[in-house]
């Protein structure tokens, strides 16, 4: 039957291809993941088998009989091939479906199962070389290096079960996996798995069945084998499945390669068959001078194909580029940032991608994980000026020259986004402070009005009170109430003035002597702290500071800030007010010895009417905030400092001009 027996020779070229293709194609796309080694060494193993068969088969047609050199090198390949399938097999499934689910707990049987797989058959391998070398009568030992048929398994039957194994978890898979393409992949294994298990199960006799050891039912099982691999081959290319189609041009190169290798096979196939009638040297410089009239017509196929691919590529790009730009306009930076790392990098199938916007020259270098890849660095340019840069790392050795190419058209339009982003968070920002300045405004209106019609009648009922109070005949109880009166219509009063002093915006851009002025509201308080037992201590720098500020607000922010940390300090202790110049920034710290601020009341401290004390309005703080943020500087809150024990709060403001070193 020579038909069945070209037909096993295509099926076993067909499969030799297809599996040194994967092979290529994992090599090319390495990831230090433990499910990648494991799905090349389960190629690889396909691969010698079907090699193996390969080569028994030319061999034969070659020499009619093969040597005992070459028969011993097919029949090593596939034994090799052979002995490891049946636990790469189901190992690489199980170790698939732990990487989907962490969380899953697979049963011990499974390792039990893998193990048997790995262990049986080099075991069942080594023994009976032993036996066969010890004991040569024994005829049936020849049967694990005799390969009958040029593909007879090891053990038949541990294969069997663990390709229906691996089938149960793919079905399994395509279950649990969310998307449409992996589903999709793991239900053609599931059923190519089967197809294969049909030919296998019956060609070693199925229950009380005689085995079916014709050549079409081999044709059938050789056949069979090869549709896992062409399955992950499509899903690759078509649907990117484990990332491997974005390897374009690794795709393009191995196909080119395989097609030359099989026109050079035809080449000599065909120089074989008109050996009587033309020199082998003749007919093979006849095709392939045949090839320089094919180029034009393969140019017509392939060229629009390329064009089709690359435009389809560029067309990806501009959307992606397009997604971005609408990202952009919602004005924030570092959501935009995060959001285009994400999506170039699933784009492109990259291993990593980083977007820094400025360079920071502390971070190292972007490198591929586990060091297999290649990395590459993109600036970001706008107008002659470097803004930031643009970090890629492949999984395999090389970033193609497609993706290079499609990182710099994406590195050109970076720029412009965050350019735009930056305007409309610019704009966002001055809209809110408009809307927060109009809120104060109302704020302070209703302030004004309440206290207007509050302090009048309270001015008239301390004056009657002031007036009793001169009247040396009123009985000492009386005294003592009107007094206590007076006292909370003093801190009523106070209370009405600080509403007004936090819905009531500051006016800057004036210059301030910022060091006269810390020295003098420190001597202003210091008679109140000496008081309390507390020490306030001033360091006044070696010369005068100022900044842009109003000097009502500064004096505002330094009154409130002192005060409280006296009064955080009932037992006593110390004050200290320091001021330091740094760069174009002066720093001012008001530190005490207090109790210290807890961490979940350090972030509500500058929060309007938050407060701690039984008698405090919860605006001090809250003005001093305001107060420097209108100044264009800002204040932070470090506690606790030592032992525990300790409050500092560090406020920056801009300098005055001339002020700069």
């Amino acid at each position: 039957m020579d038909y069945l027996f070209y037909l096993r020779l295509i099926g076993l070229t067909a499969g030799t291809l297809v599996y040194l293709f994967l092979i290529a194609l994992i090599l090319g796309h390495r990831r230090p993941r433990l499910f990648e080694r494991l799905l090349f060494f389960l190629m690889l193993s396909l691969f010698l088998v079907y090699a193996g068969g390969l080569l028994e088969i030319n061999a034969r047609l070659q020499y009619g009989t093969p040597s005992e050199a070459t028969r011993a090198l097919h029949t090593s390949l596939m034994t090799l091939g052979e002995m490891f399938l049946p636990g790469l097999l189901v190992f690489t499934v199980l170790v698939y479906s732990r990487q989907i689910n962490p969380r899953r707990n697979l049963p011990w049987a499974c390792y039990v199962l893998v193990l048997i797989a790995s262990v049986a058959p080099i075991v069942a391998v080594a023994g009976e070389i032993v036996i066969m070398r010890r004991y040569p009568s024994l005829s049936f030992a020849w049967k694990f290096f005799a390969v009958a048929e040029g593909m007879q398994p090891i053990d038949s039957f541990l294969l069997i079960v663990m390709i229906m194994a691996s089938a149960c978890e793919s079905f399994a898979l395509s279950r649990r996996l969310s998307e449409v393409n992996d589903r999709r992949f793991f239900q053609w294994l599931t059923v190519s798995a089967v197809l294969v298990c049909i030919p296998l199960s019956l060609r070693e006799g199925i229950g009380t069945l005689a085995p079916v050891r014709s050549e079409a039912m081999l044709v059938a099982t050789i056949f069979a084998g090869v549709l896992p691999g062409a399955i992950l081959i499509y899903f690759s290319l078509r649907h990117n499945f484990l990332e491997f189609g974005a390897q374009r041009n690794l795709v393009y190169a191995l196909s080119g390669t395989f097609l030359a290798l099989l026109y050079l096979a035809l080449v000599r196939r065909v120089s074989g068959w008109l050996e009587g009638v033309l020199p082998p040297e003749a007919t093979a410089s006849i095709l392939l001078f045949v090839l320089i009239f094919l180029f034009e017509p393969l140019e017509r196929v392939i060229g629009p194909a390329l064009h089709r691919a690359h435009q389809a590529r560029f067309g990806r790009m501009q959307k992606l580029a397009v997604e971005l730009q609408e990202r952009a306009r919602h004005g924030e930076l570092e959501p935009l940032v995060a959001h285009a790392e994400q999506r170039i990098r699933v784009e492109l199938g990259l291993a990593a991608l980083r977007i820094s916007i400025p360079r920071d020259p502390r971070w190292k270098p972007l490198e591929a994980p586990g060091g297999l890849g290649h990395a590459v660095q993109v600036p970001l340019v706008q107008d002659g000026k470097v803004i930031g840069l643009l970090e890629a790392a492949s999984t395999g050795s090389y970033l193609t020259g497609e993706t290079t190419a499609s990182l710099e058209f994406l590195a050109e339009q970076l720029p412009a986004m965050v350019d735009l982003c930056r305007l409309i968070e610019e704009k966002l920002r001055l809209e809110r402070e408009l809307a927060e300045r109009e809120r104060l405004a109302l704020l302070g209106q209703m302030a004004a009005s309440v206290s207007h019609n509050l302090r009048n009648p309270l001015s008239s009922m301390k004056t009657v009170l002031q007036v009793q109070l001169e009247n040396p005949n009123l009985p000492v109880d009386v005294r003592r109430d009107c007094a206590l009166v007076v006292t909370e219509i003093d801190r009523m009063n106070a209370k009405l003035t600080q509403l007004l002093h936090f819905a009531k915006p500051s006016v800057n851009g004036h210059r301030a002597g910022a060091t006269a002025l810390a020295k003098q509201t420190a001597i202003l308080f210091r008679h109140d702290a000496e008081r309390r037992n507390v020490r306030l201590e001033f360091d006044q720098p070696p010369e005068g500071i100022s900044v842009m500020a109003s000097e009502d607000a500064l004096s505002e922010v330094l009154s409130n800030l002192i005060v409280n940390a006296i009064e955080a300090q009932p037992n006593g202790g110390r004050v200290r007010v320091g001021l330091a110049r740094h760069a174009d920034r002066l720093e001012i710290l008001v530190e005490d010895d207090g109790p210290g601020i807890s961490q979940e009341l350090r972030s509500k401290i500058f929060q309007p009417f938050f407060t701690t004390k039984a008698t405090g309005t919860g605006l001090g703080l809250s003005i001093v905030a305001r107060r420097v943020a209108e100044m264009g500087g800002t204040i932070a809150c470090e506690s606790p400092l030592k032992n525990g024990k300790g409050t500092r709060f560090r406020l920056t403001l801009p300098l005055a001009e001339g002020e700069a070193r």
